[in-house]
């Protein structure tokens, strides 16, 4: 069969890329025919056996989602015109699932979408403007998979005629080959790390990502450990300049990497202390790694992580992010205990499930 997505991909950083990618080379490796329409970028070239097609557009906040969903919307048509396209689907509501579910209609196509988290609880719940948007490429597409319960729930609520019967669950799935409980200390070569545990955050420098609470924690803990930071976005400067403004001690921030495989086995513990998260696809590549984590008790983070592998954390409250850290480093038999189970924890979430009815 062939399948056009739409949506983040590599070289483009992000959890949705990774879950296109990962769902891409699945459906490759099964004999069918992928190709996908993302964002512009100066390196867009074809990997995996999947046909890479870069869009054009500015990358403008604010305009940038609506140069793509026009300049998406356009290429998917081509696309559909030159090849014999059997399945559309969109990743993340808007612009990418917009473009799909218009070109899937237009053309007789079935459509599916995927939602990734944040275009429901943060553009849907935060801005008004885009609510009817969003509930028009829900009512679109044919069949709406949600990467989380939490998120499924979220969408339903949203009361869209027929929305329960074709919202499905489909979980994101880690490489366990390219993320191994393997010893790599690559990353602590690379800085020099050796004479303190290294906690780890991976992630977009954004608001939500509640990064500004874990430097406040890193002031009040108990224990002596280095803050890695991996990520860039809007707040990159600003928490930069906390750091060296407050004087908090033993914080690197590495920007945006593409080899996070290589950094997340020299850590003693990763963090997503996000305030919302319809998933946390950082969690179980660190469990993969064989690493103890801790999360926000938010969203499908609390469909990931159990007792066994690490705690859950109030996002609101710094002292709550502190005391899971100090726990975690402070206590070398609970950390070794948690570590024991990871690797174990991220075998429920290693299989590529082709979401698609017609395959």
């Amino acid at each position: 069969m062939k399948i056009a997505m739409v949506g983040q991909f590599p070289p483009h950083v992000g959890g949705v890329g990774v879950h296109i990618h990962t769902l891409s080379k699945e459906l490759v490796r099964q004999g069918h025919e992928v190709y996908v329409i993302t964002y512009p970028h100066k390196d867009i070239k074809d990997i995996d056996g999947i046909h890479v097609i870069g869009t054009k557009g500015l990358n403008i906040p604010g305009v940038r989602g609506l140069m793509f969903k026009m300049n998406a919307k356009k290429a998917l048509k081509n696309l559909v015109e030159m090849e014999d396209i059997d399945i559309i689907h969109g990743h993340y509501l808007f612009p990418a699932g917009a473009a799909a579910v218009e070109v899937g209609r237009e053309y007789g196509i079935k459509t599916y979408i995927t939602a990734h988290g944040s275009d429901m609880f943060e553009v849907y719940k935060k801005q008004p403007l885009m609510r009817s948007t969003i509930k028009k490429v829900l009512k679109g597409a044919d069949v709406v998979l949600a990467v989380s319960n939490a998120l499924r729930h979220e969408i339903i609520a949203t009361g869209v005629k027929g929305i329960s019967d074709k919202t499905r669950l489909s979980w994101n799935s880690v490489d366990i080959n390219k993320f191994s409980d393997g010893r790599n200390d690559y990353f602590k070569r690379e800085y020099q790390l050796y004479d303190k545990p290294i906690v780890l955050f991976v992630g977009n420098l954004i608001k939500r990502k509640n990064v500004d609470s874990l430097l406040e924690a890193k002031k009040i803990s108990s224990t002596d450990y280095y803050l890695v930071v991996v990520g860039d976005g809007p707040l990159f400067k600003k928490l930069k300049k906390k750091v060296k403004e407050e004087n908090i001690r033993d914080v690197i921030f590495t920007g945006s990497r593409d080899d996070v495989e290589n950094i997340i086995p020299s850590c003693d513990v990763l963090i997503l202390p996000s305030y919302s998260e319809s998933f946390g696809l950082v969690l179980i590549e660190a469990l993969a790694c064989g690493k103890p984590v801790i999360g926000s008790d938010v969203g499908g983070i609390t469909e990931i992580i159990t007792k066994h592998v690490g705690l859950l954390v109030n996002p609101n409250k710094i002292s709550s992010i502190a005391m899971a850290i100090d726990k975690v480093i402070g206590d070398d038999d609970f950390r070794y205990m948690l570590s024991l189970n990871a690797r174990d924890r991220a075998m429920d979430f290693s299989t590529v499930t082709i979401p698609y009815d017609e395959v």
